[in-house]
């Protein structure tokens, strides 16, 4: 990857290898080979693995909401 590419920032950096493993379970349930080198993978696939994890993420945030808990807010000390 090149380096000007890697300019995501975690907004909370202890969360990466969370999120790292999300990624891993999600392409394994969608039949995506995930881990390495994934330049000879079509957009279209790794923009599944994607949006798959914004769905799950969104259905977990949805379920605390429900429950009265609210995730803590980017950006803030808690």
């Amino acid at each position: 990857m090149a380096e000007g590419q890697r300019t995501n920032r975690s907004l909370v950096p202890h969360a990466r290898q969370a999120l790292d493993q999300l990624a891993y379970q999600t392409a394994q349930e969608l039949g995506i080979p995930w881990g390495g080198y994934l330049g000879d993978l079509p957009s279209r696939q790794t923009g599944a693995v994607g949006g798959n994890m914004v769905r799950r993420m969104i259905a977990l945030a949805e379920q605390q909401i429900s429950r009265g808990s609210l995730p803590p807010s980017p950006g803030r000390a808690q």
